[in-house]
């Protein structure tokens, strides 16, 4: 990436994109991704990283981490794609957390809203306890996926998670709950949804923790905050994540930036 799209903007505002899939196949078009890279930089966000589902979107988001300043990668399996890991799995993620570009594994956790078979959702906890045991040997953070699974993917977080960091990505639980991850000391990462008319407990949330502890992400292509909803998303419109962020916290733009890029910085070490 040429070193003139790393300029920041002449606001100053400077934001990182904690969650975004570049790697989808909706960015797999010839000079998709890195078009949205360069608007992304244009909008402030310097940093992105782009999240694994599947060994195959890991090793993707690894080439883009490669081939694009300012861009990191997480690898590993998403619920939805839970299936028994192997040995060449684990030797092939250690060989990716080797990198300097890779900074944590993700995304990773628990997702019962499609899942109700009883059967997939305990090959989903084993495989999510399987790779928060890779996090910890590989002394990396990970990215946690919890999708209607909170109660499990809390008593999993508190039994298995001793020892890592790491993000509640999208969260979507109740304050109560959010309380017990921030007392083991999570990050809520937070997304479009934050924007939305029908957001529901998510704005109330984001006034009452610690600032310290939050995350924007865009989770692109899905997912576009107002006033791009509807919209492909992408990592240039976490800047609308932070300014809903700021007017609930009754901060500035700018202040909300500095504080979630420093959050960034600390857990990921960009």
């Amino acid at each position: 990436m040429a070193a003139e799209s790393m300029q920041a903007p002449a606001d100053g505002i400077v934001l990182v994109d904690t969650h975004t899939h570049l790697n989808d196949a909706q960015f797999q078009a010839e000079g998709e991704a890195a078009a949205a890279i360069r608007r992304a930089h244009a909008a402030g966000v310097m940093r992105l990283i782009n999240m694994g589902d599947t060994m195959d979107s890991s090793a993707l988001a690894v080439r883009l981490a490669e081939t694009y300043e300012g861009v990191y990668a997480g690898v590993g399996i998403h619920p939805e794609e839970a299936r028994p890991m192997t040995q060449a799995d684990d030797d092939q993620i250690a060989r990716w957390a080797a990198q300097p570009e890779v900074v944590c594994i993700g995304e990773i956790g628990l997702d019962y809203h499609w899942v109700k078979d009883e059967e997939k959702r305990t090959e989903q906890r084993a495989i999510f306890i399987h790779q928060l045991d890779l996090a910890r040997q590989l002394h990396l953070p990970v990215c946690v996926h919890d999708r209607e699974a909170h109660g499990d993917t809390l008593a999993i977080l508190k039994k298995e998670g001793q020892g890592i960091r790491g993000v509640l990505h999208c969260y979507s639980g109740s304050w109560e709950t959010a309380q017990e991850f921030l007392k083991l000391g999570w990050f809520l990462g937070v997304d479009g949804p934050l924007t939305f008319k029908k957001a529901a407990k998510l704005p109330d949330i984001v006034r009452q923790m610690p600032l310290g502890r939050l995350l924007v992400e865009t989770d692109a292509p899905y997912m576009a905050p107002v006033p791009k909803r509807g919209q492909r998303n992408e990592p240039a419109f976490v800047r609308f994540v932070a300014e809903k962020a700021a007017q609930l916290r009754g901060l500035t733009l700018a202040e909300v930036a500095a504080q979630t890029t420093a959050n960034a910085h600390a857990l990921y070490g960009i």
